[in-house]
């Protein structure tokens, strides 16, 4: 049976690791570099980075940053934040990810995804989608969640696996930071279009909420959080025994 992964979230703004409440009012937690440090000893699956600010303020990611970072991490790194073209996607690469989410520069050029899927395998290619519940739909939302771009979320996720896409992380952005628990209705309706890997991002706020993510929706693939995390309010290695223990796969 295929484990469950757990992944921690890296929000970097200038540098730093910061975190927020329904991706506003961020304030700093550390350094990306010891974090990164920290969950690739302590048990974690996978590690994400995002450059949070970089599509909001028209730059690429930053680059010397994320190669310190990669340099601590012994797990899947996934970095996204400002990939507009496939040359972003190349110098991400080498800066050691293993992955590469894109977001905004999806929405912009739909060809983007597929044309990096080619390049690179789909298994490289993860789309990020940010989502708000605008008049009872799901809405896709762009530069870090400030832009409401009106597409249909659902029909924009399935559209994207189309294309070449390998997984999905869905943020929710009415659930983000909020720590009521993971957004299992915009999670299934994700689950029912596609086949990919689905990551289920915004909302953990204790063990618990894990564990009725997993066992509510066995589709979804991992679970992707950040300062219950930072904040030592969940330790990893007690979330997966918490896991293993419901008869969740993990890798302990």
């Amino acid at each position: 049976m295929i484990t469950k992964r757990i992944i921690p979230c890296l929000d970097v703004k200038d540098g730093r690791v910061v975190k927020g409440v329904n991706f506003q009012g961020l304030s700093d937690v550390s350094s990306p570099v010891e974090l990164a440090k920290f969950y690739s000893a302590c048990g974690a699956d996978e590690l994400v980075f995002y450059d949070i600010t970089a599509s909001a303020e028209g730059r690429r990611l930053f680059s010397d940053i994320l190669t310190e970072t990669a340099k601590e991490v012994f797990i899947p790194l996934t970095v996204g934040g400002g990939i507009n073209t496939l040359d972003d996607f190349d110098r991400v690469l080498k800066c050691g990810a293993d992955k590469v989410s894109v977001n905004s520069g999806a929405i912009r050029n739909p060809e983007l995804i597929e044309a990096a899927a080619k390049r690179y395998g789909s298994q490289c290619v993860v789309l990020s989608a940010d989502v708000k519940r605008v008049d009872g739909v799901f809405r896709v939302f762009a530069r870090g969640g400030r832009e409401n771009t009106g597409m249909e979320a659902i029909e924009w996720i399935r559209s994207g696996v189309e294309r070449g896409a390998g997984e999905i992380v869905l943020n929710s952005i009415d659930t983000d930071g909020v720590k009521q628990g993971f957004d299992l209705e915009m999670l299934a309706r994700v689950c029912e279009v596609v086949q990919v890997p689905v990551i289920a991002s915004g909302g953990a706020g204790c063990i618990d909420d894990f564990i009725q993510l997993f066992q509510t929706l066995p589709g979804v693939d991992a679970g992707l959080a950040a300062s219950i995390f930072h904040f030592g309010e969940v330790k990893i290695r007690d979330l997966k025994l918490a896991m293993a223990k419901s008869g969740i796969p993990a890798r302990i």
